[in-house]
């Protein structure tokens, strides 16, 4: 009898074994695998066929890299499926991964040149600045976060592939839409000083608190497509995995969040100091030339 949890399908699926397929997604690998490749030969051997490109480092280009990586270990590995059937804190794991920690990384590779000519139409560019305002990313991400957690939303998401990948696709847009105005590869898109974004950081952590706290300080399981999961698979009772989903979430959020403040505040004093030794600089060429004209 196989009692091995990564290779029986969850309580919804009545014991059936998950394939290879199923547990590493192979389709899903190769398709990244082009999507990396085709990213390198455009940041790199075609760069010259793009408008105002500018040469992409070697850390930015891991930055994107890394990204795919996460992106196949939220999406592609067992991770995705133990979470959908087995286990609630797995899920929340994955989560954290695909809307909090990926999206950044992935921008932080991206040059603008690479992505400018996708807004170039008028018409494209208006519905793209109106949908990356940071009161309307704010909004547009925590309402899917939120929703998404509804007991009744996430059993019937659970129990539909369809609908769970539909709302999958909005939820991982909406992540994007997020942190766009933090990271933005586009400076004419760009319209919040550091000190906004790191206010901005702040409030989202704060709008994502209450629906960790209602997981986190739940007295009994919520969702439904976890009942009945063996506590073999859990190495603990459903409600506390429950809990501990909600704490992971809150924990990876704080995590990504302060990696986040540091990045922009480290970022910002950098310039400041550059800007501060530019003005002194200025300052000494022109005391040096008023010196030199008056002895002249």
């Amino acid at each position: 009898m196989n009692t091995d949890p990564m290779g029986q399908m969850g309580h919804g699926g009545h014991g059936a074994t998950a394939d290879f397929a199923t547990l590493w997604s192979p389709a899903l690998l190769l398709i990244l695998v082009v999507i990396g490749w085709l990213y390198g030969l455009a940041v790199n051997r075609w760069r010259h066929r793009f408008a105002e490109s500018e040469p992409v480092s070697i850390k930015h280009q891991l930055y994107f890299y890394t990204g795919l990586l996460m992106f196949y270990i939220a999406e592609g590995s067992p991770l995705s499926y133990y979470g959908h059937h087995f286990s609630f804190s797995a899920h929340m794991f994955q989560q954290s991964i695909l809307y909090l920690v990926m999206p950044p990384v992935v921008l932080l590779g991206i040059p603008g040149w690479l992505i400018r000519p996708l807004f170039k139409r008028p018409s494209i560019h208006r519905i793209m600045y109106g949908l990356t305002s940071p009161l309307v990313s704010l909004f547009v991400f925590n309402m899917v976060f939120s929703f998404y957690h509804i007991p009744m939303i996430m059993d019937t998401l659970m129990a539909n592939p369809l609908l769970h990948d539909m709302y999958n696709t909005v939820f991982l847009l909406a992540a994007f839409q997020m942190w766009f105005p933090v990271f933005c590869p586009l400076p004419e898109y760009s319209r919040m000083t550091e000190l906004k974004k790191m206010a901005y950081i702040f409030v989202n952590g704060i709008l994502l608190t209450p629906a960790c706290a209602l997981i986190i300080f739940a007295g009994e399981p919520m969702y439904a497509n976890y009942e009945g999961v063996s506590e073999q698979y859990l190495y603990m009772s459903i409600l506390n995995d429950q809990q501990l989903g909600g704490v992971i979430m809150k924990i990876v959020q704080e995590i990504v969040y302060g990696a986040a403040l540091a990045y922009i505040f480290f970022r910002w004093y950098r310039r400041e100091r550059q800007e501060e030794e530019e003005e002194d600089l200025q300052n000494e060429s022109f005391a040096h030339s008023s010196v030199n004209a008056n002895r002249a």
